[in-house]
């Protein structure tokens, strides 16, 4: 809210524009559950990097709002964070998984459509998947707070251009960047839903001739849960396909890859004001280690503890 964050490494700098216009900061360690080496092997990251960036963003977005407040009652609980991650979780998989299947089901009863055993209950279930998401991104954009939230998105990526082409980040070298970037968080939801369409299709069928279930219910339900768990493999090999488009040298794949990810990008981000780049800046400043924060040209800003 009003701020932005960065994540170096191990640790996050998050600054915020606060009503009276100065800007607070804080730096905090990056939080994990998966520490153990065993997590950072290919394809086993990718979901525990979903988990983390999940618990770390609500926390940040949560603590954005108690800094703009400047309020101390407004304080999170670890309570309060936990139960934010099971709301977003909760509204993630009813908008984009449950309510996809039972549009589908409903295109069953139309007799336009088959039943969940069946190759076109999926085709189904990924154009609704498809139309919610692209419809959802399109509905936010218009909301006034969002739109600000978007600009900040874009001044991120500004500010993570300017860092990646020049040794001295200041206003105005952000400012001509563009606020499209191949590495952008959306690249992976849309990965992530482009492998679940196809997943779904594929596996879901004979996954239920396999089980072979009896009654209608336990049918969709085990459908249902199927998709629930398949979301595990799905995070994991598109962040595989994130890391890999990264390292491709310009060519044509490379274009292909990151073409979906940048067009998406003029829903997700819009062009930020100057204030909105200075909290981008502070905040990369923030989360740069000491020597590294001299190339930083920042507004004045608070750092707090």
């Amino acid at each position: 809210m009003e701020g932005v964050m960065m994540r170096n490494a191990d640790v996050y700098g998050l600054a915020v524009r606060r009503p009276d216009g100065s800007i607070v900061a804080i730096r905090r360690p990056w939080r994990t559950f998966f520490s153990h080496p065993f997590f950072k092997l290919p394809v086993i990251r990718g979901f525990p990097v979903l988990v983390d960036t999940l618990y770390n963003g609500v926390g940040a977005l949560n603590k954005s709002a108690e800094l703009a407040e400047a309020d101390e009652s407004q304080k999170v609980t670890n309570l309060q964070l936990v139960a934010s991650m099971i709301i977003a979780v909760i509204m993630a998989v009813g908008l984009f998984v449950l309510a996809p299947h039972f549009l589908s089901l409903l295109m069953f009863f139309l007799h336009i459509g088959g039943n969940v055993e069946g190759f076109s209950f999926h085709i189904w279930d990924g154009f609704f998947k498809a139309c919610i998401f692209f419809g959802y991104l399109w509905l936010i954009s218009l909301m006034p707070d969002i739109r600000r939230v978007l600009c900040y998105h874009g001044a991120e990526h500004k500010t993570i251009h300017a860092f990646e082409q020049a040794q001295c980040i200041s206003q105005t070298s952000t400012r001509r960047q563009s606020r499209f970037h191949p590495r952008c968080g959306t690249t992976f939801l849309l990965f992530v839903i482009a492998l679940s369409i196809l997943l779904h299709a594929v596996l879901v069928p004979p996954l239920l001739a396999l089980i072979a279930p009896d009654g209608e219910i336990v049918k969709h339900s085990l459908g249902i849960a199927i998709k629930i768990l398949l979301i595990v493999p799905i995070s994991a090999f598109s962040y595989e396909l994130i890391r890999y488009a990264a390292k491709l040298r310009n060519s044509a794949a490379k274009h292909v890859f990151q073409a979906p990810g940048l067009f998406l990008q003029r829903l997700t981000t819009k062009e930020p004001d100057e204030s909105q780049i200075a909290v981008a800046l502070v905040s990369l400043a923030v989360a740069l280690d000491e020597c590294d924060r001299k190339l930083v040209e920042t507004e004045a800003y608070t750092l707090e503890d």
